[in-house]
């Protein structure tokens, strides 16, 4: 921590002077764009070319800024090339400065950018300090070890520079308190400290831990490194490869076939699969590494879901949700998150917004009413995410199911194995840290993309939400293609000649058709999967219209083949496949219904990417699409 010194001047004992002001339009690597007012100095005291950005509406903070208003926020950013700039994982620097910006930004005030490279010693100093930190020593005693200062930067130009503008009582946006200590002692009323995410990779642990250890920053830690698995942790914790998971799912199979009559009777997904499936690991492999999860991406959690529709659709179903949730808490900030993944990596909870709730503030929180339908996976989920209006902005609230009254209504013709039930409250009470902007939690840029480095915490949200229907359409497709050619080589059609429907051809043909539809729907199935994953191997994930009408079409089409496969062949099994017992009239009822879920009703696919190949642009938010 820095000494003050009894040189050291008050702002207003030395005043500085604004010298120049000029209009900066800025824009950052993820797309947020902002506009600064950026301001220069006269009689700064340590003779530095320091930057004021004023942000957002800052001149009424200054005018708000009496002992009961507001006052201006304002952020303390010491100048960083190497994260900053280049983008280096070994500080948390360039990401405090692109939060900083929009937390300022939304409610006005000032991020002052202050040249004190390397806690001040300069940047081929800190170069060296970092060749000292490879050797094993951390950031403060590789700094002394050069002779330097554990920390040699000084705020009074800072506090000239809030003088100036007569910014004499803020709120300070740190999880430093030296900031805190010098600017009280200078004379600038720190009203209250902000804390910043906390912005943690696997190359800046050591540096985030020093922080907290020597010089009490306010930031919480896992104390393993991200993605670290102790070399003791038991089976069931180590990461598998994508195939390793695959082959899991595969043995699962064949016990889902035997089960999926009764995953339909009791309308749930027996308790005997839900056992297995959480000892092979499923519901933890989009969870983040640092809470024990296998931190995989989408290509795995698509096969997946595809493998479990060859043995029961219901299961998938239900299975691709409760997973894709998983990883939608892992989105959420780090209050939430400590609380739904006290007990495990794999939280179980169900999602829906259909339609939203109605949310309204009230003090520490919110209370929200309404009644949600399908919330699949319901039946095996200790949370509910619900969506809900609050006056023009959509939200989510996390909410323990035990709170909501389930209503059994799920009767339906098909995915009856799902439960997906109703959920209704009224009035209830919602503490403020379980309550999100549906915008926030759904960009690349949530607030768990702060807080774990796993690549998929860091996309868009939607696009994993329109991938379950899909993928289990085409397993489903592609189990009854197998059950069809079991039949042929058996059954003896009646008014024919042949000893088993094998041998004629017209049933070779209806064979060949479906063949063809079930290739049809896994190569469009395939190339919706490349288009979504090319777009995240280049940060910031961001689709053009183009790609999402693509990617969006193709899993559309995806379906629909996957559904006339199905057609054919039960078309063509005779009247005992229809039986309450037979997989075939079970996999038809389920397929029907998937075709009347969102991502695959094919009118509104057709014309919002006919718009969009067309860039006519989408009639409604492309993330509503």
């Amino acid at each position: 921590m820095t000494v003050l010194s009894g040189t050291m001047v008050r702002p207003y004992e030395q005043p500085a002077t604004v010298r120049s002001q000029v209009t900066v339009p800025l824009r950052f690597p993820d797309g947020f764009m902002a506009t600064a007012e950026v301001m220069t100095f006269h009689g700064l005291s340590d003779g530095q070319e320091h930057l004021l950005l004023a942000l957002g509406e800052w001149e009424q903070t200054l005018l708000d800024q009496g002992s009961s208003g507001k006052a201006p926020l304002v952020r303390l950013h010491s100048e960083c090339l190497t994260g900053d700039v280049f983008g280096s994982e070994r500080c948390d620097c360039g990401p405090q400065l692109r939060e900083a910006v929009e937390e300022i930004s939304a409610v006005g005030g000032f991020l002052l950018y202050l040249r004190q490279e390397g806690r001040g010693i300069g940047l081929y100093s800190k170069l060296d300090a970092y060749a000292l930190q490879d050797q094993g020593m951390d950031t403060y005693e590789a700094n002394l070890a050069l002779g330097r200062g554990e920390d040699e930067r000084d705020y009074s130009s800072a506090a000239q520079m809030l003088g100036a503008l007569g910014a004499g009582r803020i709120s300070l946006l740190t999880n430093n308190p030296d900031k805190v200590g010098q600017l009280a002692a200078l004379g600038i009323n720190v009203r209250e400290q902000v804390p910043t995410g906390v912005h943690l990779s696997e190359a800046n642990h050591r540096y985030l831990s020093a922080k907290r250890n020597h010089t009490a920053h306010t930031i919480e830690l896992p104390e393993a490194m991200p993605g670290d698995v102790p070399a003791s942790a038991p089976a069931s914790v180590q990461v598998p490869t994508h195939d390793e998971l695959l082959a899991r799912v595969d043995a699962l199979v064949p016990r889902l076939r035997e089960r999926a009559e009764e995953t339909e009777r009791i309308r749930q997904v027996p308790e005997a699969t839900m056992a297995e499936l959480k000892e092979a690991g499923v519901f933890q492999m989009l969870a983040p590494k640092a809470v024990g999860g296998f931190g995989m991406g989408l290509e795995t959690y698509v096969q997946v879901v595809r493998r479990l529709a060859q043995g029961c659709v219901s299961t998938a179903w239900s299975v691709g949700h409760l997973v894709e949730h998983v990883w939608m808490l892992a989105r959420w900030p780090q209050q939430a998150q400590d609380e739904v993944f006290a007990n495990g990596p794999a939280p179980l909870a169900a999602a829906t917004g259909a339609p939203p709730g109605k949310a309204a503030e009230v003090p520490g929180g919110f209370t929200i009413s309404g009644r949600w339908s399908f919330a699949s996976g319901v039946m095996h989920s200790e949370w509910a995410l619900l969506a809900a209006q609050h006056g023009g902005a959509r939200m989510q609230f996390l909410v323990p199911v035990a709170e909501l009254e389930l209503l059994d209504v799920w009767h339906t013709a098909g995915l009856r194995g799902t439960g997906s039930n109703d959920l209704r409250a009224a009035g209830l009470f919602v503490p403020a840290h379980r309550a999100l902007a549906w915008d926030r939690l759904a960009a690349a840029d949530n607030p768990g993309s702060s807080i774990h480095p796993d690549p998929n915490i860091h996309v868009p949200m939607a696009t994993f939400l329109n991938m379950v229907a899909p993928a289990a359409a085409l397993g489903a497709a592609e189990h009854a293609l197998e059950v069809f050619r079991g039949l042929m080589m058996v059954r003896k059609v009646k008014q024919t000649v042949q000893l088993r429907q094998a041998d004629s051809p017209l049933a070779q043909a209806r064979f060949t058709q479906a063949y063809g539809q079930v290739a049809t729907a896994r190569l469009h199935w395939e190339e919706a999967v490349r288009v979504v994953s090319g777009a995240y191997e280049r940060p910031p994930v961001t689709f053009t219209d183009e790609e999402r009408s693509r990617y969006r079409l193709s899993l559309g089409l995806s379906g629909a083949a996957s559904a006339e496969a199905v057609r054919l062949i039960l078309t063509g099994s005779g009247g005992s496949v229809h039986r309450l017992s037979h997989p075939l009239q079970r996999i038809q009822r389920d397929v029907n219904v998937l075709l009347n879920h969102a991502s695959l009703t094919m009118d509104p696919i057709l014309e919002q990417a006919g718009r969009g190949l067309l860039d006519l642009g989408f009639s409604i938010p492309a993330e509503q699409f």
